[in-house]
This record gives C-alpha cells, structure tokens and sequence, in this order.
C-alpha cells in the first residue's frame, strides 16, 4: 500500500467511524442509565460531525490535487457463507457522488444539530431525541458513501428507524404513535423491495459490489454489465424502494404524518436528506436505468406524477409544515423525471440546493407565522394572497374536484388501505381461523387461551 493510499484509507476510516462512536457513546450513556448532561451531548454530536466533515473535505482537496476520481475503502468480508456464496462485503467509495452528499449531509446535520441545541432546551426527551438523531447521521453516512448494496441497505434502515421513531418522538399521545407506525409501515414494504433487489443482484453478478454491476467506468460514465430485461427487473423493484423512501406517488400520505416530529427532525428529514435518499439511489444505480428504455420511462413518470401531486396537494394544506413537505415532493419528483432523462450533475446539483432551502424554511416555520401575525397586526389588515394564475382556466367543477383531491392528499391512504392493507388482513385472517380449527380439533376444546387475556389499553387515562 502506498503512503497515498495508506492516507486515504486512514481519513475514509475517520468519516465512516465518527458517527458510529457518536452513536455508541449515546447509546451506551442511556443503556447503563448514565444520562449525560445537554452540553455534553452538544459538544460530542459537533465533534462527530466534524470529524466526518473535514476528512471527507482533505480527501476532496487530494483526489482534485492528483485527479483521482474513485477512492475505494476496503473494511474486509464481515459475513461469509461460501455454501450460498454470499459474502457481506464492507466497502465505500470515495467519488463525484458520494463526496457531494457526504458532505451536505454533515453540513445540514451540523447545522441542525446545533439549532435542535436550544430548540430543545430543557425538554424531556433531549437526550432520546440526539440518539435518534446519531442513528440517523450514522446511517446518512453509510449510505452516501456505501460501495456494495448490502452496505448500502445496512444505512437505509437506520434511516428509516430513526425516522419512524423521531415520529413518534411524543409517545405520549397516540397520534404520533400511530403516524410513526404507519410510516413505518410504508418503509417496510420499500425495504422488502431493496431486499428482493439486492438478492436478485447477487444472483445476477455474484456479488452485491456496485463495480460488478459496472462493465467499465465509475459513476456516471459505468455501464451496467446486465442485459435490458434484467435492469428492469432489478430497477422496477430500486424504484419502488426509492419511491417508499422518498413518499413518491402512491406512497405519498406517510409524508404529513411525518410531520408530528419535533421541527428539527421535520427539517433534516423531510425537508433535506431523507427525502432525498430514495433519489440519491437511483443515482447511485443509474447506469442500470440506463440499460432500459422502459425502465427510463417508468422513473420520469412517476416523477412527473409526483410532481403534479406534490404541486397540487401543498397549495390546498392549512399547515405550514405540511405545506413544505409536500412543497419538497415537488422538487423530489422533478429530480426523479431529471434522472430518468440522464441529467445526473442537474439532478445533484438540484438535491444539494433544494435540501439547503427547505431546511432553512423548515426551521424558520414556527417564528414566520409569529412574524406574519405581527405583521397583520401592524398594518390592520390581512397580507395579500397570491393565487395561481392558471386556477382561471379551469372549469368550476374541476377546480372543486383538484381542491378535494389535494385536500384528501390524493386518496392514497384510503387507495392502499382499501387494495393493499385489507386483503393482507382479511388473508391473516383465514389463516387465523384455519390454525385455531386445528388446534381446536387435536385438543378437543377451545386451544386458543390468549383470546380470554385481558388487552392492554391503548390510552390509560380512557381506560381508568
């Protein structure tokens, strides 16, 4: 190894460990019940992502200095069965992709963090909410610069966790509870989707290395090394992980149920990075859209579509939350239709601008409507509203119905609760019943003892 490659290797280690020994302090702090103080919790969150940021930025400025364009980072095997031929393969790459979103992600991470500091001041759950927050910085940081898919699947679920928890950060009442069920729900069926991905990729190259995918190049210029037919097997299934992840069309309903967070998380998650993930996948494995045409043309329509739903769904929200996030699925799917047409700098370019623009309105939400009421107080009178110009060319009736259907966030949750989730439980169901006659019949009575249990009360205070 040379003493170049030693450098690399030594300061790629220090941006991936960083977040992992932020994450484990944390934990280990609230595992033993030695809670640390906010100062303390501050400073140690600052330093992670320093330690993260000015590694990733010494690699840029030496890769620019000798025009190196990939730097891979080989952790070993930590998995290896030889009788499935699988092997789970610790690799990150260092390139024109992963460097930018790296290094947007400690950016709004720190700048987050260190809003989140006093935003939270003195709260209950301080503490609980930085170590999802650690979770989630670990998992950004694995993702951006994962090399291998299984890597990369490792960082998407503690993304995912975290968030479905930091929904749920006001356990409390049921409503976030719920909302962080549901979203983790919708999570679930996009990870089942990257899962069968990942094991169809293995199946195809042998291995779960995105350079095995590549035939020649590194990103953007690779090819996929599969043929059309098999891109758009694998691609179908990465687009419904990324249109999960993302809340692209049908999953956009999780989006303003995410939103019963505490702002800061609203901000990072679905406003900056998150939001952004399932878009920084397609990126990531654009030479196999690339391969198919169809394929190609099922990304830029569904980007479309969530664009149009986005567009449509934020004018009709009477909260200012819910109004950006799905002001941010516009933009998500405008990015998506800039893939699926192979502008991936544009559509880099227009991750990194529009994730520092929404986390800025996304924390400035709560004291802009304290300045407009002032404002309006001040002059006597309400601000003007401007109204879209293009609403004039439209029939009444039609009006009504777009005002209802982005009122309703175009139907989805009632369109998967009605054709995804009831025929699941009406199956779970038959299957129940068939079990409990079996059993009945080899005991010769009622075998089912857990349905004479006293229930758990969801709400206490109902209860007593």
């Amino acid at each position: 190894m040379t003493p170049l490659h030693l450098l690399f290797h030594i300061l790629g280690t220090a941006v991936v460990v960083s977040p992992i020994v932020l994450l484990a302090i944390l934990g280990l702090s609230t595992l033993v019940n030695r809670p640390l103080s906010e100062t303390s919790i501050a400073r140690l969150t600052q330093a992670a992502v320093l330690f993260s940021l000015l590694p990733a930025v010494a690699i840029l400025v030496i890769m620019l200095a000798t025009d190196i364009r990939y730097v891979p980072i080989e952790l070993g095997n930590w998995v290896t069965i030889p009788e499935e031929q699988f092997q789970f393969h610790l690799k990150f790459a260092f390139d024109r992709l992963s460097i930018p979103f790296l290094m947007l992600s400690c950016v709004l991470c720190g700048v987050v963090g260190a809003f989140t500091r006093r935003y939270l001041h003195r709260e209950e759950g301080y503490g609980r909410f930085f170590l999802y927050y650690a979770m989630f910085f670990c998992g950004m940081v694995l993702s951006s610069l994962a090399s291998t898919i299984e890597t990369l699947f490792v960082g998407w679920e503690m993304v995912g966790l975290s968030s479905a928890l930091l929904v749920a950060y006001f356990h409390e009442r049921t409503n976030p509870v719920r909302n962080g069920q549901r979203v983790w729900s919708i999570y679930r069926l996009s990870d089942a989707a990257f899962l069968i991905a990942a094991i169809t990729m293995h199946h195809m190259t042998g291995e779960g290395d995105f350079g095995g995918l590549m035939s020649s190049g590194v990103w953007p210029e690779g090819t996929a090394a599969i043929t059309s037919s098999q891109a758009l097997m694998v691609g179908a299934l990465l687009l419904i992980a990324a249109a999960g992840k993302s809340a692209l069309f049908p999953f956009s309903g999780w989006l303003p149920r995410a939103m019963e967070g505490p702002t800061p998380s609203s901000a990072i998650f679905y406003g900056a990075l998150s939001v952004h993930l399932g878009a920084f996948l397609l990126l990531r494995l654009s030479p196999i859209l690339d391969a198919s045409l169809t394929l190609q043309v099922m990304v830029i329509s569904l980007g479309v579509v969530s664009a149009v739903c986005g567009a449509v769904m934020s004018r009709v929200q009477n909260d200012v939350k819910v109004s950006l996030a799905y002001a941010s699925l516009t933009q998500v799917g405008i990015i998506v239709v800039e893939i699926g047409m192979g502008l991936k700098y544009l559509a880099l370019i227009h991750i990194i601008g529009h994730a520092s623009l929404r986390t800025m309105q996304l924390l400035r939400a709560p004291t802009l409507l304290r300045d407009y009421s002032d404002l309006e107080n001040k002059m006597g009178m309400r601000l003007p509203r401007d109204s879209w110009v293009g609403v004039g060319f439209l029939p009444p009736r039609m009006q009504r119905w777009c005002y209802r259907f982005g009122f309703e966030r175009g139907f989805m949750d009632i369109a998967l609760d009605k054709w995804i989730v009831q025929p699941f439980v009406r199956v779970f169901h038959w299957c129940d019943s068939v079990e409990r006659q079996v059993t009945d019949a080899l005991s010769h009575e009622a075998s089912r003892e857990s349905d004479h249990a006293e229930l758990h009360p969801e709400d206490i205070k109902s209860a007593a």
